[in-house]
């Protein structure tokens, strides 16, 4: 279905990482946006607020944020280009608290030598948190880019990690 058809609702809730905005097109999640996040779409295309067509996204958030789960089931409506989505597909074998590179990433989903468009990909992710692209880091093990900013990314990793609460994770 194309995107002039689509019909498209948000909701902004509360998290321990700052308001994240849910998006919804046709019922099916396709955004999770945190405030300032590179490449975030523009506010007039999430549709109308509704706050009623989330309550398994919300559950598993607050499971997920609680410490209580370490994976997400939901159905997810990805938009991309097909090279896209096998890094948005990639993104979701990495298990809680790990990490793999951008190069990693890249082999993994048969891709190899392409580390540089997997980063790209990656930061067009656009289900940041429940698609982890806060998993992927630089070759030499250091922080790069993310496009809620490499303090969210620290944080969360710090908290899948199990060195901190969402609250106060703090460092990597």
């Amino acid at each position: 279905m194309s995107d002039t058809t689509a019909s498209r609702v948000h909701t902004v809730i509360d998290s321990p990482y700052g308001p994240l905005t849910l998006v919804a097109t046709d019922g099916v999640l396709s955004g999770l946006y945190m405030t300032d996040q590179r490449h975030r779409p523009a506010e007039e295309t999430f549709g109308p607020r509704d706050d009623t067509p989330f309550p398994e996204v919300l559950r598993q958030l607050a499971a997920y944020f609680g410490g209580g789960s370490t994976r997400f089931d939901l159905p997810l409506r990805l938009d991309g280009t097909p090279f896209q989505r096998r890094v948005w597909a990639g993104l979701q074998e990495i298990p809680y608290g790990a990490t793999v590179s951008y190069g990693e990433l890249a082999d993994r989903i048969g891709a190899p030598g392409a580390s540089r468009a997997v980063g790209l990909a990656n930061g067009k992710n656009p289900v940041s948190i429940i698609v982890p692209c806060h998993r992927v880091i630089g070759a030499g093990g250091g922080l790069t880019g993310y496009g809620g900013g490499l303090d969210r990314k620290r944080r969360l990793l710090a908290f899948e990690r199990g060195v901190a609460a969402p609250e106060q994770a703090e460092l990597f």
